[in-house]
């Protein structure tokens, strides 16, 4: 047995103070408020660990390099097409382990990696035909978090339109040789293997079809309207809009959860809340890329589980996604508190839509994730417990405790050096 004491901590019932948290296995066995200080103490606020439910690891080596011109979404896409034709299971891997790590110095325990780029250039398979995808689930397991490896079915360069050149690593034969090769995935105790269509301009409708019946018991994720162009385009191939078609395809229900959500209509939203299909919402990306605002508010209220992504890890911080969930809502509606504090830290942690239902919260029994951060740092100094989500910054953090193992101390991770690998690995890319 393994004690942590919390000067604070936020439980289910609320902000509680001086509580000792006891682990053993891996899990919480006994949380008890008002307790004396004893085992190892960590300062400030206690926070249950974060799930970053929606990333592409390769793209935080664009961080900084994609502003010098205008562009569009689709011309970043041209850059980030160049990119993962740099990429091999090495090099992934060495990308990966150190993003992971700067994801766990930000208190992130879990992360759901949408994962699309599968074989070499040309699309010739390597010859384990899932070393990309063991280079991100033995990264993960190096930086001490856990990882569902969303593998992603991609087999068309747009509605009606063969794979383009740079796209011929993401795709597999067909759905068929999809499976075949997902079914080959054995990940570890740290991991999951879930399911992703790519979008719906991606994948065909018969194929989206047959999908759906086909990954039972899997968490699944899907690129859902995150640009207009998208929804026009689907309107003219399908007649519909990208939420109809998935729900015509019978994709629509409480293991998928749909990535971005901008740009819904009434229906769609009506249709999301009446299947139970989640929400991930990732703001930073989406501004950044210029996506839009998506109707988060209008999503909640009809009952719409939401969760946060940090997907091209342009920054990686939650504090600052489940802000933006608020502050986006404040620009769209003029009104301020659009979402409790207790909704924004829900959403911060819905380890749920990783298909890990057991973590998330600081009770007996869950998962021993554990995120403190600090209450006299320049951001956080003077605020109230309660009030923390509204000051801090990944830069806050200074404890991490993921499945009972503590992988962050004193700001630090224990095993690698985070800004180093990073800067090595991103350079060797960009040679």
């Amino acid at each position: 047995m393994l004690t942590y004491w919390a000067r604070h901590a936020r439980l289910p019932g609320g902000i509680a103070d001086a509580v000792a948290i006891d682990v053993a296995d891996g899990r919480i066995a006994a949380v008890t408020p008002g307790a004396v200080p004893r085992g190892e103490i960590l300062g400030g606020l206690v926070l249950p660990g974060f799930a970053n439910t929606h990333s592409h690891a390769f793209h935080r080596a664009l961080r900084g390099r994609t502003h010098g011109d205008k562009g569009t979404f689709w011309t970043w896409r041209s850059g980030m097409y160049a990119l993962a034709d740099r990429l091999d299971p090495d090099s992934y891997h060495r990308l990966a382990r150190a993003v992971y790590a700067e994801m766990a110095l930000a208190g992130i325990t879990c992360v759901g990696e949408f994962h699309y780029l599968h074989h070499q250039a040309g699309g010739r398979p390597y010859a384990d035909p899932n070393a990309m995808g063991e280079a991100l689930i033995q990264a993960a397991a190096d930086a001490g978090v856990r990882i569902t490896l969303l593998d992603t079915l991609y087999l068309s360069g747009g509605f009606g339109q063969p794979l383009e050149p740079a796209q011929q690593r993401f795709g597999d034969t067909g759905l068929e040789g999809w499976l075949d090769r997902v079914e080959l995935l054995k990940p570890g105790a740290h991991a999951r293997v879930g399911g992703a269509i790519h979008s719906v301009r991606a994948v065909p409708e018969e194929a989206i079809a047959a999908f759906a019946c086909s990954t039972e018991g899997r968490p699944v994720h899907v690129h859902l309207s995150e640009q207009r162009a998208e929804n026009d385009a689907c309107r003219a191939e399908h007649g519909c809009t990208p939420a109809e078609l998935l729900e015509r395809c019978g994709l629509l229900g409480p293991d998928l959860t749909a990535v971005h959500a901008t740009h819904l209509t009434e229906r769609d939203i009506d249709l999301l809340a009446r299947s139970g299909t989640g929400v991930s919402f990732c703001p930073t990306t989406e501004r950044d890329l210029a996506d839009g605002i998506g109707p988060a508010r209008a999503l909640a209220d009809a009952g719409v589980p939401l969760s946060l992504g940090t997907d091209s890890n342009a920054v990686i911080d939650m504090f600052e996604e489940a802000r933006a969930l608020e502050m986006h809502e404040r620009l769209v509606s003029e009104e301020r508190g659009r979402f409790t504090a207790d909704a924004l830290h829900d959403a911060a942690t819905g380890h749920t839509a990783l298909g890990f239902t057991d973590a998330g919260r600081i009770e007996p029994g869950a998962r021993a994730d554990l995120v403190a951060v600090a209450l006299d740092t320049p951001r956080t100094a003077g605020a109230r417990p309660d009030g923390v989500l509204y000051a801090a910054t990944a830069a806050d953090v200074t404890d991490v405790v993921a499945d009972g193992r503590h992988i962050v101390h004193e700001g630090r991770h224990r095993y690698i050096d985070a800004g180093a690998e990073l800067r090595e690995a991103i350079g060797e890319l960009w040679q």
